[in-house]
């Protein structure tokens, strides 16, 4: 019994780590417990050294230096200031009665309101509520259809977790080793993309069925002309000139997402302060509500960094590994798999906890099977995206629900959210079909780098062809040579 405990560690520490998730445990502390507890009893087994956990205060002192993460209070610190100031109010308004002679014009609104909410606040819960309380009912007084306009309000405020400067983001960058602004460079293309299915969505259904998104009335559409073009550019520069202050000058290499960060909490600030409605209560309310959100993500990237530690310890790494490598079809499989995998568990969990739990363990075989890490977490987070829009359990339904009127029903708002969760689904397919969707940096310095380790591997590997043996000679004298070189210094 001892010996099969001791082969099957890694599977039962997943196991149980599931088990723990479907009781309702918190994320963070069953992540930490499974550690602990599985760690210990590797310990008692003879499997694991007593000196293993020796290695954790340094990895959690390692989050707490981490400079990356100091970019999620500054970002949701912006985000929460913005969506209080009543930028979205004023949004929504303006490009409401910009869009209001067209059929679907107050639908078209709320997808290019919410794809600016998610380039300045990047926080879903505050696009849904915001268009929520503010677009809803009027989408209702002039007879849009409930399901459209519930779908179109959830949906739209989830463009924050693709669109940068999204949190998802950075934590999946973190997760994966690689460049937030890398990452925010990839998903650009793909957030637009996303908007414009969704666009393209109400088009069709204001083609097919007109009753369901009928154009504003005269007598609601009280901007014109002059004054109209007054108001949109009065409304709409300052958001615009915020989203380049804090993307442009990550994108240009002028600031790190950080400092952009930073940047962009300053200038929320700003703004609410040129609108008059900055005071001690929203400055409170704004900061406590950060706290909150940055000490949840710290504390499940503990959990996870414990869980992690023990997972690795008893190879749960290489188990991951050969069970995913050893599926049919190479990469394609890999990725179908791995993406409905993600789908599934998106019904369960929200994105903070799949990118902490999920993402470490197929990172490592992504990148074996030559997987760019960028274009995977960009897919993952599309993905990711249907969390807030499953039925029963999204959170941005959930939003959505705590602010809708009693007319709509829960179940107007599922329904709604089903046909945006298709899109979301064409979206990744789109991406593994086309993956130069996803892309950043600077071409032909990528081109560069890549063929300069090509030329450097095929030195490598020359020699004589004749025979296998003298190449593994020489790899032996490499090795040697280096051991020599370290023993020298």
């Amino acid at each position: 019994m001892m010996e099969w405990i001791i082969a099957n560690m890694a599977p039962l520490m997943f196991g149980a780590l599931v088990l723990f998730l479907l009781f309702g445990y918190p994320v963070a502390f069953a992540l930490a417990a499974n550690g602990i507890v599985f760690g210990l009893l590797g310990i008692e087994l003879g499997l694991l050294q007593p000196a293993l956990f020796q290695a954790l205060p340094e990895r959690i002192f390692g989050i707490m230096a981490n400079d990356t993460l100091l970019a999620i209070p500054f970002f949701t610190f912006m985000g929460l200031i913005l969506e209080r100031s009543g930028m979205a109010e004023d949004l929504l308004d303006t490009i409401g009665q910009l869009f209001g002679p067209m059929r679907g014009g107050l639908a078209y609104a709320v997808i290019f309101v919410g794809a600016l909410l998610a380039a300045t606040t990047g926080v879903v819960a505050a696009s849904v509520i915001s268009m929520g309380l503010i677009s809803l009912p009027i989408m209702l007084r002039y007879g849009y259809d409930k399901r459209l306009a519930s779908g179109v309000i959830a949906a739209s405020g989830t463009l924050a977790q693709i669109i940068p400067p999204s949190l998802v983001l950075i934590i999946m960058a973190d997760q994966l080793g690689r460049s937030v602004g890398d990452m925010y460079e990839g998903a650009m293309v793909p957030g637009l993309v996303l908007t414009g299915l969704y666009v393209g969505y109400v088009a069709l259904l204001t083609i097919f069925k007109p009753a369901a998104a009928p154009a504003l009335p005269p007598e609601a559409r009280t901007l014109r002309g002059a004054q109209l073009l007054l108001r949109v550019i009065t409304t709409m520069v300052p958001p615009l000139a915020l989203i380049f202050l804090v993307l442009g000058t990550i994108f240009l290499g002028i600031a790190t997402p950080t400092e952009g960060g930073a940047m962009g909490a300053a200038g929320a600030l700003i703004m609410a302060l040129l609108r008059k409605r900055l005071d001690w209560k929203l400055l409170k309310q704004a900061m406590a509500t950060t706290g909150k959100l940055s000490s949840f993500v710290v504390f499940i990237l503990v959990g996870s960094t414990v869980f992690g530690l023990v997972f690795r310890a008893v190879n749960g790494d290489l188990w991951v590994e050969h069970l995913l490598l050893s599926l049919p079809g190479g990469e394609l499989g890999f990725l179908i798999v791995v993406n409905i995998l993600v789908f599934v568990l998106a019904f369960f969990l929200d994105f903070f906890e799949l990118s902490f739990i999920i993402v470490p363990l197929l990172a490592p075989v992504a990148d074996k099977l030559g997987i760019d890490l960028i274009w995977f977490g960009v897919l993952l987070a599309v993905n990711m995206q249907t969390s807030f829009m499953h039925p029963p359990f999204g959170f941005a339904l959930f939003y959505l629900r705590s602010v809708a009127p009693p007319s709509i029903k829960t179940t107007d708002i599922y329904w709604g959210a089903v046909p945006f969760v298709c899109i979301q689904i064409i979206m990744v397919a789109l991406i593994i079909i086309f993956p130069n969707l996803v892309s950043y940096g600077d071409p032909a310095a990528k081109a560069a780098i890549d063929a300069q380790g090509t030329v450097e591997l095929n030195t490598l590997m020359q020699g004589d062809e004749d025979s296998g043996e003298k190449s593994d000679d020489s790899a032996a004298d490499l090795l040697k040579n280096l051991q020599q070189q370290n023993e020298g210094k």
